[in-house]
């Protein structure tokens, strides 16, 4: 697979998932606006059936190579992103891994026993980013605890793998040249923006502004029932050059922090 199809694919999995990533897309669109992919994201596990080094190689075969390590001490993750060697305008490739052995002895049971019921061919395959989930049925129950310990282990035990947000190059806009314009234009339009730490994450001085859409709420099929938590969301991206006029390729971790709280659910009773 190379990258294209690997984009095409992870793309009309996300906005079949995320329906307001792609009435944002179409928005952009009919503003005349050329959208960009700067970058998409993954969560994982540091299990080593499916960590970072195991999800990544679908990339790697298709010229990528990694170029950035970030640690999230209060989420408890890790993470690498990943730069094509040779397109400088490919997207870029952020993944991230819950640190299992910093949580309880019941959330690392739980993740066990669902990692074991992945099929072995799939785990042995390129298959494993667009998979989604594949375990069995999720609990609502079970999807509450690992809550109360990590958004982010709920999140990844209902939804599985696959992209978790595609992001807008600012960069490449032209009509709304500014992330400040780009919130003002989401918000115009009806779509509620994550707050937390600040619509705006990151400076020009640290070469790289961020902010997101709050992720839209879905229905899931729960074992006990149907019920709406949150899925994915749509990230938007400005980049600067540094100080020898090179744009900034990496990633800011105290930003980063802040932009995984998109899918945060505070009301969920």
């Amino acid at each position: 697979m190379n990258k294209d199809q690997i984009f095409d694919r992870l793309w009309n999995d996300y906005t079949s998932q995320n329906p307001q990533a792609k009435a944002i897309f179409d928005l952009f669109v009919s503003q005349g606006e050329e959208v960009v992919n700067d970058h998409i994201a993954f969560r994982t596990f540091n299990h080593p059936y499916i960590n970072i080094d195991v999800l990544s190689q679908v990339f790697l075969k298709a010229g990528y190579s990694p170029c950035g390590n970030y640690h999230f001490e209060d989420k408890k993750l890790n993470a690498v992103h990943f730069e094509h060697q040779t397109d400088k305008q490919a997207p870029r490739v952020f993944i991230s891994e819950l640190l299992l052995e910093e949580f309880s002895s019941e959330l690392q049971s739980t993740i066990n026993q669902i990692v074991e019921q992945i099929p072995g061919h799939v785990l042995q395959s390129d298959e494993l980013v667009f998979s989604g989930r594949v375990w069995n049925q999720p609990s609502f129950e079970t999807y509450k605890k690992l809550k109360s310990e990590s958004e982010y282990a709920a999140w990844l035990y209902v939804f599985g793998f696959q992209a978790n947000h595609f992001t807008v190059s600012i960069n490449y806009l032209k009509k709304l040249p500014t992330i400040q314009a780009v919130n003002q234009f989401l918000k115009d339009n009806g779509f509620k923006l994550n707050d937390s730490g600040g619509e705006i994450k990151g400076t020009p001085e640290e070469l790289l502004e961020q902010s997101s859409t709050k992720a839209g709420a879905v229905a899931i099929d729960f074992v006990e029932g149907t019920h709406e938590i949150p899925s994915c969301y749509y990230e938007f991206a400005k980049r600067y050059p540094d100080a020898n006029g090179n744009l900034y390729g990496g990633f800011i971790a105290k930003s980063a922090d802040k932009i995984f709280e998109s899918t945060d659910f505070q009301d969920l009773k």
